[in-house]
């Protein structure tokens, strides 16, 4: 890997080791404060909000900037997020300006490896992005699990810091402090980031457009290049799966805690933990996938996702925590081996086709999108009295359904625009020996 690339991974992994923490820690806020169910299932459609709303605008603004600079703003306002918690504000307000946070800060954060890398690595970088990413969930998961137990506010309280009748004060805010010094080290980590010799792509073409029709430009050009990705016969299918993946996963962080509590009996601390074993299969998987799959191989790996959702389905007859355990690994293991090539090659034909800001934010609008909706309709679910043990099987029902029409679509493709993909393969295949 080249120089900068270790910095990258660096400021990844903190940045996402609180976001992951702060997730679990909201939770807690929530249960704390007697708020509804519903509120703390809406956390997770709440962090997508920005994804969505700033997609067009995000992608644009991270191929104009240099890229490090974009995560270092990004990560203050995460960290600001949280200082609004902090003060008082509502977890879910809070947590929105957390989300535009991390909107900004994921097209720079994957732009960056198209930059910085040569095809031939994608796969590779995607896989250590990926991993150490997964290895930052279960420590941020763990961490904001144990941060919220009781045990560690007593000990922490006992050690009379400085500030600790204010900041330090309740068991919410002892968590809240730790996590904004630990965005302010990833802030930090960004401005050692390496600037590449990529060509800065302007936000808008045109000078004199005025501030309103700048912003209809740059709609415009998103939904162009959100056009590319899914007319592209290749960008279409990994565009599809990674939607589908992200959005179903993004909700099952909120579900898992839920169904441990509903149907295990576990606390919130004891329930992170659980999380953390889903991350531990999905390491596992995205590790193993860049060992095994080349970048002209990715579309190979769909019918793990079929799998992937007939293991959740299972979940509904379990009620043991060991067996329970084994099926999140195997869980986390199928979507870990998926969703890395399928990652890489969406990446790969975004970059060759609009830069790598723009199809990161395609990517992220799609994925956020759906993470949303589906945030939404779990949401309106749990108001009217569904149970978690439903929501879960209902995911597993909604992934194998969803992937089996994800695997016809490419097989239809093949039929009907085989000398199409055997030439973008072959192109694939090119870049890859080029670069080696």
């Amino acid at each position: 890997m080249k120089p900068g690339f270790s910095t990258i991974m660096s400021a990844q992994f903190f940045s996402s080791l609180a976001d992951n923490a702060l997730f679990v820690v909201a939770v807690e806020a929530l249960r704390r404060s007697a708020a509804p169910q519903w509120e703390s299932a809406a956390l997770v459609p709440m962090f997508a909000l920005f994804y969505v709303l700033l997609a067009p605008f995000v992608g644009a603004f991270a191929d104009a900037q240099p890229k490090g600079r974009v995560m270092f703003f990004s990560n203050a306002i995460k960290a600001a997020g949280c200082v609004m918690m902090l003060a008082g504000c509502h977890p879910l307000l809070a947590y929105v300006v957390v989300g535009l946070g991390a909107a900004a800060y994921s097209p720079a954060k994957y732009g960056i490896l198209t930059e910085l890398l040569p095809p031939s690595l994608l796969v590779k970088a995607n896989g250590w992005i990926e991993g150490l990413t997964i290895a930052s969930i279960i420590l941020g998961v763990v961490l904001g699990g144990v941060l919220v137990s009781d045990a560690v506010f007593d000990w922490v309280h006992a050690l009379r810091l400085v500030g600790h009748t204010g900041f330090f004060s309740t068991p919410i805010q002892a968590p809240l402090a730790c996590i904004i010094a630990i965005y302010a080290l990833a802030a930090l980590i960004n401005c050692f980031i390496p600037r590449t010799t990529a060509t800065r792509q302007p936000m808008w073409h045109g000078s004199n457009l005025g501030f309103v029709g700048s912003l209809r430009a740059m709609t415009q050009d998103f939904a162009k290049s959100n056009r590319q990705l899914w007319n592209d016969r290749l960008g279409q299918i990994s565009l599809a799966t990674t939607t589908l993946f992200w959005g179903a996963s993004g909700n099952l962080r909120y579900i898992v805690l839920a169904w441990s509590g509903a149907v295990l009996g576990l606390t919130t601390s004891q329930a992170s933990a659980l999380l953390g074993v889903v991350a531990v299969g999905t390491a596992v998987g995205a590790v193993l996938a860049t060992l095994r799959v080349k970048l002209q191989r990715a579309t190979s790996v769909l019918p793990l996702g079929a799998l992937m959702g007939l293991a959740a389905i299972g979940l509904h007859w379990v009620d043991q925590l060991p067996v329970a355990m084994t099926v999140f690994i195997v869980v986390g293991f199928l979507g870990g081996y998926m969703v890395v090539p399928m990652n890489a090659l969406l990446q790969h034909r975004g970059h060759t086709l609009m830069g790598a800001g723009r199809s990161i934010a395609v990517q992220n609008f799609n994925e956020q999108a759906c993470i949303l909706l589906l945030g939404l309709l779990y949401v309106l679910a749990t108001k009217f009295g569904m149970g978690a043990q439903a929501a879960l099987t209902a995911f597993g029902v909604l992934v194998l359904g969803v992937t089996l029409l994800i695997m016809a679509w490419h097989r239809r493709n093949i039929r009907t625009h085989g000398r199409t993909l055997a030439r973008l393969l072959k192109l694939i295949r090119q870049d890859h020996h080029r670069q080696d």
